[in-house]
């Protein structure tokens, strides 16, 4: 993450925080970094520095203005201005960091072989809320080479029961490793 990307990120929720916004918003920009991954040429269109800086701010105005909260429209409006659209995802992830130290929220991502049911997943929340003493935050991930378990990624530490990683143990074994 850029010191940009923090800086900028960390002051949005310092702001929506005072006005006890910090969760909508936490939303929108998630919308909208969504939005940008999916619609590449229109995060291009904000960054094309051929266009002033009034043309840009007006594209995010004519396209945002209404749907999300002045608060976000005007960071986006900021970033523009500054030619720093490109610095997005860091604010983004900046904000998420701040939102969950203050939220206690842990973030986990889970990957498995394919999807897990509904009932797997909340058993799976449960057993992580327990073990952290937090709330999660759960991202799933779907990776057929995982051939079957769960890798699971939770505060900066790695757990791999997943089958491939059973193999490899395997091997290892058979090999005298």
């Amino acid at each position: 993450m850029t010191e940009f990307g923090r800086e900028y990120g960390e002051g949005l929720y310092a702001l929506c925080r005072e006005e006890a916004i910090e969760n909508p918003c936490l939303e929108e920009l998630h919308t909208l970094q969504a939005a940008f991954r999916d619609n590449a040429a229109f995060l291009h269109l904000l960054a094309n520095m051929t266009l002033s800086k009034e043309e840009r701010v007006r594209i995010v105005d004519d396209t945002l203005k209404g749907q999300i909260h002045a608060y976000v429209l005007n960071f986006i409006k900021i970033l523009v201005e500054r030619g720093a659209i490109h610095s997005f995802p860091d604010c983004v992830k900046a904000y998420q960091e701040s939102y969950n130290r203050d939220h206690q929220v842990a973030e986990a991502e889970v990957t498995t072989a394919s999807p897990l049911n509904a009932e797997q997943k909340e058993k799976l929340l449960q057993k992580l809320r327990q073990i952290s003493g937090r709330e999660v935050a759960l991202k799933e991930k779907i990776d057929p080479s995982v051939l079957g378990g769960v890798l699971l990624e939770m505060d900066g530490k790695r757990y791999d029961n997943t089958v491939q990683n059973r193999l490899k143990t395997i091997r290892r074994a058979m090999a005298g490793e």
